[in-house]
């Protein structure tokens, strides 16, 4: 691959990086918040039958793991250096359930196990209201107060 390339696909990625109008800080807050907000109180275990359905990593102390399409759990862990950036993670279990202060997150090596120290189950119907209601755009009209014409091409609006 020649510099120009290399060049021509940084430039890229920098822009589609530049394209989100929300910035990556910030939907990482909302992600975060909206799950704590729809996670209930905390419970010592939950079963688990070996297979992670889907995960979430929200910080470097939380994720969510779904067991099930529908059936989600915020785990709460001890700092994980590696969680936001692992590609895949395992549980620890015994006899088919997770419990807290016991089993662990695992992220990869060379990285150290990550201590379970809350489970909360996520109620999905109230996640699913709150990420909605992060993806409502607030319309407001132009303020056409300077007399500016509208656009040419755009005929169809006073």
């Amino acid at each position: 691959m020649s510099r120009t390339q290399i060049a021509l696909a940084a430039c890229a990625a920098v822009l589609l990086a530049a394209c989100s109008s929300v910035p990556y800080a910030q939907r990482t807050q909302q992600r975060l918040d909206a799950y704590n907000g729809a996670a209930g109180t905390p419970v010592r275990s939950f079963q688990f039958l070996s297979r992670i359905w889907s995960w979430e990593p929200l910080s470097d102390t939380q994720l969510a793991i779904y067991t099930t399409p529908n059936k989600a759990y915020l785990l709460n862990t001890w700092s994980c250096p590696n969680l936001m950036w692992a590609q895949a993670i395992g549980l620890t279990s015994t006899f088919r359930e997770v419990s807290v202060n016991f089993d662990k997150v695992l992220t990869g090596r060379p990285y150290a196990p990550c201590v379970i120290t809350q489970i909360r189950p996520v109620d999905l119907s109230k996640l699913k209201i709150a990420q909605a209601a992060q993806r409502e755009v607030d319309m407001q009209p132009r303020d056409n107060a300077n007399g500016a014409a509208p656009p040419a091409g755009n005929s169809s609006h006073p």
